[in-house]
Formats: C-alpha cells, sequence, structure tokens
C-alpha cells in the first residue's frame, strides 16, 4: 500500500480567503479531501501532505545546520543538557531515551504474537542517537506545567539559530494546523476542534541525529519501537532513509518521503480525543539496505554522514484536558479513554522512557 499524497494547497486557498458572512461552506471537493485525510490517518496512522509554504529548500537549509551541529565534539553537545526539565529543551544524548518497546512488557506481549516478517527489530539497550529539543510557539504565563514549558537553550557559535528553528518549526505548525483542521472536518467534528487545544502547547521541533559513520551496520536500531506520545508528529524528508511503520492492520511498511513532501503520524493525544477511532502509530527508525546505500552516496560526494530527522511533535496545550470529543463520548471504547491534563499525561508517558529525571539525574 502506498501512502496518498495529499496537496494542501486547495484547502489553504479556500481558508485564505475572505470570510462570507454566516458559516464556511465546504465545495464537494473540499468535503472529499477533509475525509481522505481523516480516512487515511484512521488506516495507516501516517499522511505524506504537500504544503506550499514548506518548500524542500526549508528543509535543507534546516538539515544543513542541524548536520554542523551534530558533528560538534559530544563535550560541546552536552553543555545544551537539560535532564532536570525532563530533557523537554537543549539536547539529549545518545543512549539516555530508552525505546518504549524494551520497558513495556504488556507491548512485548504482543510483539512476539506478531508473524516474524512483521516484528520490528529488537533494540538491545537505550537508543543510540542524539536529539535537539526546540520550544515553537508562545508558552502559556500561567501552566501547572513549568518544565513543559520551559525556555529554549541555544549553543554558542550559531547565530543562525533561532532564526532556522523557528522559520522551520513555524512552517510545520502551520502545515499540521492544516491537517488538524482537515481531519477534525473529516471526523465529522467542529474545523477547530483540535487546533482550539493546541494554542500555547509545548510544540517540539525535535531533531534526531545518528552518526552513521558509527552505527552503519544493517539492523542497527536507532529508535526502537514505539508510537509518539503527543498529538501529531511532522517530518520533512531525511537525506538517510530507515523509517518502518505499522498500519492499522498489522503491516510493516518502510516510508519513502518524497521530494518537497512532509510525513505526518499519529499520536497518543489524537487517539484519546478520538477514543481510539485514530490510533497513534507504530513506529522504528533502522539501518537497511536502504540506508547504506544513502551512507555509500554521501560519502562519495563527501557528504555529512549524521542522519538528521526533521521532526515537529505537536502537542495539545499541557492544561488543557484530554478526553474524547464531540459524538466520539458515544464510542463504546470511550470509557479507555478518562479525562486527564495534557500535561499530566506528558509526564507519565515521559517517566516511562526515561526522560522525567529528577534535578541533575538523568536516570
Amino acid at each position: 500500500m502506498q501512502i496518498p499524497v495529499i496537496d494542501l494547497a486547495p484547502y489553504l486557498e479556500f481558508c485564505g480567503k475572505p470570510p462570507n458572512t454566516g458559516e464556511e461552506e465546504f465545495d464537494s471537493e473540499l468535503v472529499n479531501l477533509c475525509s481522505e485525510v481523516s480516512r487515511t490517518l484512521k488506516e495507516t496512522g501516517a499522511l505524506l501532505v504537500k504544503d506550499p509554504r514548506c518548500t524542500a529548500e526549508d528543509n535543507d537549509r534546516f538539515l544543513n545546520m542541524m548536520e554542523k551541529y551534530f558533528e560538534m565534539p559530544d563535550d560541546f553537545k552536552r553543555r545544551q543538557e537539560r535532564p532536570q526539565l525532563h530533557y523537554q529543551v537543549g539536547v539529549t544524548p545518545e543512549g539516555v531515551e530508552v525505546p518504549r518497546s524494551l520497558v513495556d512488557a504488556q507491548m512485548q506481549e504482543k510483539l512476539r504474537a506478531m508473524p516474524i516478517e512483521l516484528q520490528p527489530s529488537t533494540p538491545t539497550g537505550p537508543d543510540p542517537k542524539w536529539r535537539y529539543m526546540w520550544r515553537v510557539g508562545p508558552r502559556p504565563s500561567n501552566t501547572r506545567f513549568k518544565e513543559l514549558n520551559s525556555e529554549p537553550v541555544i549553543p554558542e557559535g550559531f547565530p543562525e539559530w533561532k532564526d532556522t528553528m523557528d522559520s522551520w518549526g513555524y512552517k510545520m505548525i502551520s502545515a499540521i494546523e492544516a491537517v488538524a483542521e482537515m481531519a477534525a472536518v473529516g471526523f465529522g467534528l467542529q474545523k477547530d476542534a483540535f487546533t482550539s487545544l493546541m494554542k500555547q502547547g509545548p510544540h517540539l521541533l525535535a531533531p534526531t541525529g545518528s552518526d552513521l559513520r558509527r552505527h552503519s551496520q544493517i539492523g542497527t536500531v536507532f529508535a526502537g519501537y514505539h508510537y509518539d506520545l503527543n498529538f501529531l508528529t511532522i517530518h520533512g524528508r531525511s537525506r538517510f532513509p530507515g523509517l518502518n511503520i505499522w498500519l492499522r492492520d498489522g503491516r510493516k511498511m518502510e516510508v519513502k518521503v518524497p521530494v518537497g513532501c512532509l510525513l505526518i503520524q499519529t499520536g497518543k493525544q489524537i487517539e484519546w480525543m478520538t477514543a481510539g477511532e485514530c490510533i497513534a502509530g507504530m513506529h522504528e527508525v533502522v539501518v537497511t539496505e536502504r540506508t547504506t546505500d544513502a551512507i555509500k552516496l554521501a560519502s562519495q560526494q563527501n557528504r555529512s554522514l549524521w542522519r538528521v530527522s526533521s521532526t515537529l511533535f505537536a502537542h495539545i496545550a499541557s492544561d488543557a484536558v484530554l478526553k474524547p470529543l464531540g459524538h466520539f463520548t458515544d464510542s463504546p471504547l470511550a470509557c479507555k479513554y478518562p479525562s486527564i491534563s495534557a500535561g499530566e499525561y506528558v509526564e507519565r508517558e515521559l517517566a516511562v522512557i526515561n526522560l522525567k529525571g529528577n534535578k541533575g539525574d538523568a536516570s
């Protein structure tokens, strides 16, 4: 199965027109486009989109800077480490984040029941990837979750850092907001059902860096089998392949993101608000034959051998309540998704994957 590519241009053009008096009226083409967004998210947990505001050049500018950063010595990068803030800003060194599949007994049981050819690669310990967390967008002045809404960390010697991070981050959030509106319409909710809860959310531009000079063996697991705890995740195209996803029917597929496109994946928060109609997509990042082919080509062209993922986690606001929305409250599965503040939910999840440490302690 191929994941369809949704062109957001018709929707953006419609939303950019001056509002008419009364309710907005989508024509049948837009209604069908919204339905395709919600159906694809429901069936695959993933979506490819083309957003005219997010160009391949924007993505390249971002990747170039992040490659330069991840190539810096480890002791330089560790100056941006903030374990006391649950690694939710600054750098997370390799060997810290633990894949959920390594610590979740229930998940391990499900994995053993899967046909061997569909099973994910088995991680042997914490992920050997670095990650940088950069807050994008305004934060609330009053919140019960200060650690999830901290000030960003800027490394020395990168004068273009803030502008590059904010520029790419805001563009990707804009794409997420358009998809969130379209999904809401497709699911039969108010257009702003999701986006109204995203305002002042702790959105994170969170690129990963994996050193392919040291970790180039086929089967090396950079990000063990897991779901994302946030609302929706969006990625620009990486220069090195290796992302596998699992469709709702259990099929495993390697994702190929076309040039100029963005990949969106469902997180746990959208699962909560749709009472399981849309479930958090499972995925992993591993070294595959396609990765090694890309490594050889990059070596020949004298390019960086750091695999950078251009990832942004879009969140529901920390103090907003996660619960099934609209008609999803009538779902027979709604009882599995009790009301909880988004911040409390995030903190619980971070504790499981070893990112909610005590002050000065990464354990």
